[in-house]
C-alpha cells in the first residue's frame, strides 16, 4: 500500500475531491496516515524494518524522514495541541512523543508509555482510540476485566407499552 493526497475542492455545489496525488510510494506497506494540526508534517506506519514503526515526513515531502516508534507502532495521531503524537504499540498500548518542528526537521522526544492500562483489540483495522480538541483526553475502546465480562452479551429485551407497565409497578395515588 502506498500513501496519497486528495486535495479538497469547493465550489457551489459544495466539497468534492480533487486529482488524487502520490505522496509517498515505496516496494514497503504505507498505511494510516495522520496529518498534523497544522498540516506541515505526516504521520503514518510503514513495515520497512521488518515491523511496523511510526514514521513522520514533512507535507509536501522534502525527502527526510523521522522515525518515531522503536519497539513497533501503528495508528499515529496528532494531538491537536501541536505538540504531542501519540500511536499504538504492537501491544495494545498508547504511546506519546512530545515534538517539535525547527525548520525543516521534525524533532520528536523518545516515546513514553501514556498509560499502562492496555486499550481493546476490537479486531477490526483502524485505531481503537481517538484524541479529544484539547489533547487532554482520549476515548479509547477498552477491554473488559473479568473473563466472564468478555463473553458476547445478544441478549434483547423489549418493552413494549412502556407506560401501562410503569402505571402497574407504581400506581399513582388519586
Amino acid at each position: 500500500m502506498h500513501l496519497w493526497t486528495v486535495p479538497v475542492e469547493s465550489d457551489s455545489a459544495g466539497l468534492r475531491a480533487g486529482k488524487p496525488e502520490v505522496f509517498l510510494q515505496t516496494q514497503f506497506s504505507e498505511r494510516q496516515p495522520s496529518f498534523s494540526p497544522d498540516g506541515r508534517w505526516l504521520a503514518y506506519a510503514s513495515n520497512e524494518s521488518g515491523m511496523y514503526q511510526v514514521y513522520v515526513r514533512a507535507f509536501p515531502d522534502k525527502g527526510g524522514k523521522w522515525q518515531i516508534s522503536n519497539n513497533g507502532g501503528r495508528y499515529p495521531v496528532f494531538s491537536r495541541n501541536g505538540s504531542e503524537l501519540l500511536f499504538e504499540t504492537s501491544d495494545n498500548r498508547i504511546m506519546v512523543a512530545t515534538y517539535t518542528a525547527k525548520g525543516d526537521s521534525f524533532v520528536a522526544d523518545k516515546p513514553r508509555v501514556w498509560s499502562e492500562k492496555k486499550i481493546g483489540d476490537s479486531g477490526l483495522n483502524g485505531a481503537n482510540y481517538s484524541v479529544a480538541p484539547d489533547g487532554k483526553r482520549i476515548a479509547a475502546l477498552m477491554p473488559a476485566d473479568a473473563p466472564e465480562a468478555q463473553q458476547a452479551r445478544n441478549h434483547v429485551i423489549f418493552l413494549m407499552n412502556f407506560f401501562d407497565e410503569l402505571q402497574r409497578k407504581v400506581p399513582v395515588a388519586k
